[in-house]
């Protein structure tokens, strides 16, 4: 599934556990993610949100058969960070045929929220 020279790679995005329901990733808060006026942007926040989910999506369905992608997703953006790494844990709310449902969490190195998001995510067939 992952291939390099996309936004995971432009954004530092860095897979950390890969479990049936649950998926754990990092991203840096740095000049790649930062908005102008020097915060964590929230759309790298939901860039994140999406991989996570979509990643853990995809480890769900049938790879002979069967891609996914984002549907609708949507974030409320908690807390501001200016440097340092933050972590999204993904976990699966919803697994059914044709859409799933993730929750998705982002928090800072002191566990302090930044971003809690939810993603649905479409299955698709997919035809060889």
């Amino acid at each position: 599934m992952y291939q390099g020279g996309t936004l995971v790679d432009a954004l530092g995005i860095e897979l950390v556990t890969l479990e049936k329901g649950k998926v754990v990733a990092t991203m840096p808060v740095d000049e790649r993610t930062r908005q102008p006026f020097g915060i964590l942007h929230g759309g790298a926040s939901v860039a994140l949100a999406e991989t996570v989910a979509s990643i853990g999506a995809y480890e769900l369905v049938d790879k002979e058969s069967e891609a996914v992608a984002g549907l609708e997703i949507n974030a409320n953006h908690i807390k501001s960070k200016t440097e340092g790494i933050v972590t999204a844990t993904a976990t699966v709310l919803h697994q059914g045929r044709t859409t799933m449902v993730w929750d998705i969490k982002i928090v800072d190195e002191d566990n302090h929220l930044i971003c809690v998001s939810r993603c649905t995510v479409a299955v698709l067939k997919i035809k060889r």
